[in-house]
C-alpha cells in the first residue's frame, strides 16, 4: 500500500486507539526517554546458552577508524562499495569491542579484558556493563587472553596500575608470550612498534612470574579448547567452547567488521601482522564454521556478536543469531 497522508493519519488513530486507557494518544513516542541526554546506551550485555555454560558478551564501546588505508590489498572503492552494501559509513568504520564472560557452574572465566581506560573516549564501557550483569571483578577466577593487542589486554591494569581482576588466574598463548616479551625482538622492532612492546609490558610485568602459558590443542579451562590461528599475531587464538552438544567457536580477531572480511576473506586489514598467514587462518576457520554450521563468536562484529556462517559465491556470509530474551 503507498504511504500517502491518508494512510499515516489512519496509522496515528490505530495508534490512539491502542493506547492504554488513561495515556494521552503518542504519549509514550514523544516522552523524553529516561537519560535521553546521556551518551551511553543501555548496558551491554547479552546472555547466551551453549549447553549448560552461560555465556555473556561484554560490550566495551567502539573506535572508529577511518576507511582509507585500512585494507592494504584493496583499493578504497572496492572498500567503500561493501560498506555501502552493508548500510555503512563510506567515510569510516566503528570497530566495536566485545569480550565473553563464561559461567561453568561456579566458575567464571573470561577471554579477553577490552580496553580498560586506555582507549578510544568511545570505548571504555566494559566495567559498567560487567558490573549490569551482575557481575564483579574479585569473582573472577580465570582470565583467558587471545593475543596481546592493546583492547585486548588492557583492561587487566588500569593506568595507575591497578589489577583489576586480583584472585584471577592468568593465561596466555605460549607463542604469543614468547614473541612480546622477547627483549631482543623489542629492541630491534620498528619505532612505530615499540608502544605495542611496552604496553605488554605494562599489563604483564608485575605479574610475570604468575602467568601462566597454554599450548593450542589443549584446553585451557574445562570444556575451552585452544586453536592456534596465527597471522593477526604470532601466538593469536581461537577457541572452540563445547558443552553436551552445544559448541561455540570463538574466532577472536580471525576478522575485523563481518561486511569486510567475512564477505572478502582474502582481504588484510593494516591490524594483520603477516597478512598471508591471516588469510589461510581466515579461510580455514571460516570454512569450518560454515561446514559445521557451528555458533561462532567474534570480537568485532557488531553486538551481540554472535552468529553463524554461511558460504557465499566466493566469500562468507555472516548471519547474526536472532535476538531472545531467554536464557
Amino acid at each position: 500500500m503507498p504511504i500517502t497522508r491518508r494512510t499515516v493519519l489512519a496509522s496515528t488513530a490505530f495508534a490512539a486507539a491502542a493506547a492504554p486507557i488513561g495515556v494521552p494518544a503518542l504519549a509514550q513516542t514523544n516522552a523524553p526517554t529516561p537519560n535521553a541526554s546521556a551518551s551511553r546506551q543501555a548496558p551491554g550485555f547479552y546472555r547466551y546458552k551453549v549447553g549448560d555454560v552461560e555465556v555473556t558478551a561484554i560490550n566495551d564501546g567502539f573506535a572508529t577508524r577511518p576507511l582509507e588505508g585500512f585494507i592494504r590489498n584493496a583499493e578504497l572503492a572496492q572498500v567503500q562499495k561493501a560498506m555501502q552494501e552493508a548500510f555503512l559509513s563510506t567515510e569510516s568504520l566503528p570497530i566495536t569491542f566485545t569480550t565473553l564472560v563464561l559461567r561453568q557452574n561456579s566458575r567464571l572465566t573470561l577471554i579477553d579484558t577490552g580496553n580498560g581506560d586506555s582507549g578510544a573516549p568511545t570505548s571504555g564501557t566494559w566495567m559498567a556493563n560487567f558490573r549490569a550483569a551482575g557481575f564483579d571483578p574479585a569473582d573472577v577466577d580465570t582470565v583467558v587472553i587471545s593475543h596481546f593487542h592493546g583492547d585486548h589486554i588492557n583492561g587487566l591494569r588500569l593506568k595507575n596500575g591497578t589489577a583489576v581482576f586480583p584472585k584471577a588466574e592468568i593465561m596466555v598463548p605460549a607463542t604469543e608470550w614468547d614473541f612480546w616479551m622477547d627483549d631482543a625482538r623489542m629492541n630491534q622492532a620498528p619505532e612505530g612498534m615499540k608502544g605495542a612492546f611496552q604496553g605488554v609490558r605494562r599489563v604483564f610485568g608485575p605479574v610475570a612470574k604468575d602467568v601462566k602459558r597454554y599450548d593450542a590443542g589443549k584446553d585451557v579451562v574445562p570444556g575451552l579448547t585452544a586453536i592456534a590461528a596465527p597471522g593477526h599475531t604470532p601466538g593469536h587464538t581461537a577457541y572452540m567452547l563445547s558443552s553436551g552438544s552445544g559448541k561455540l567457536m570463538v574466532m577472536s580477531d580471525i576478522t575485523n567488521h563481518p561486511a569486510l572480511f567475512v564477505r572478502n576473506p582474502d582481504w588484510s586489514a593494516v591490524f594483520d601482522m603477516d597478512a598471508d598467514q591471516a588469510r589461510q587462518t581466515r579461510h580455514k576457520m571460516l570454512d569450518m564454521a560454515a561446514a559445521e554450521r557451528a555458533q561462532v563468536a567474534f570480537y568485532h562484529a557488531p553486538f551481540p556478536a554472535t552468529g553463524h556462517i554461511a558460504k557465499e559465491g566466493s566469500g562468507f556470509r555472516f548471519v547474526p543469531v536472532q535476538w531472545t530474551s531467554a536464557v
